[in-house]
């Protein structure tokens, strides 16, 4: 158990001023109509779809935003065609990063994030070149400034839990990606606030920097309209 790192401190404040610039609803947006249109747009049946639009629910975005997008995705075969695509390689420091993002022009997208590594001093690589740093592990943040860890541990002692990150009242539960949907039910009963749930990658071992740059990159990656996750190997 570990607390949250400095930029998990700068990934949530940068949520909130995405959300409040409506950048995170545009990427949100994208994202649901990609579900929908693939999983249908029933989020009974579409568990991508059910957290999705959660995660739409706990930054504020319109209802209404939400349904359009599924009935774009639902029912327009003429927009765009985006694809799910996966980036890798070695920012500043050696940091390892893994990226994913929705694209409807792969040389267009690819093109940016290398100019994005070039600026920076880093090095975008091929597949695999990272990934096999990470692992695809169930991510569930949650906000409950009453409970200390111990206590949020022994709630949760029946379910597949590998770790818990905590600080200043912000908790991170990692877990079998099966136990998401369990969990995220129990934390709500326990009166947390959900933030996020979902799967993503996470780094099998961390490193410390302090290092500006490292950060920059990062943002300046998470920026770019096509991203819709960055993922680091950072403590």
């Amino acid at each position: 158990m570990s607390g949250h790192s400095k930029w998990s401190t700068i990934k949530r404040k940068k949520a909130v001023e995405d959300s409040k610039r409506g950048k995170a609803f545009t990427k949100l947006i994208k994202e649901i109509s990609v579900c929908a249109r693939a999983g249908g747009g029933d989020p009974a049946g579409n568990p991508r779809l059910r957290l999705l639009l959660e995660k739409s629910k706990a930054i504020n975005m319109p209802q209404e935003n939400a349904i359009r997008a599924i009935k774009r995705g639902t029912s327009d075969t003429s927009g765009a065609n985006y694809e799910h695509v996966l980036y890798e390689g070695y920012g500043p420091n050696n940091v390892a990063v893994v990226i994913e993002a929705l694209t409807d022009n792969k040389n267009r997208t690819v093109a940016e994030i290398r100019r994005i590594f070039t600026s920076h001093g880093a090095s975008l690589g091929e597949t695999g070149t990272v990934s096999w740093m990470f692992e695809r592990t169930g991510v569930i943040r949650a906000e409950n400034h009453t409970m200390t860890e111990d206590q949020l541990l022994e709630n949760l002692l029946e379910f597949d839990v590998d770790e818990i990150k905590s600080g200043e009242g912000f908790f991170s539960i990692y877990c079998n990606p099966k136990s998401i949907e369990p969990i995220k039910e129990k934390l709500l009963k326990m009166g947390f606030k959900i933030e996020n749930a979902d799967l993503e990658w996470v780094a099998k071992n961390t490193t410390d920097v302090s290092n500006d740059n490292v950060y920059d990159f990062l943002t300046e990656l998470e920026d770019h309209d096509d991203v819709q996750n960055v993922y680091s190997n950072l403590a």
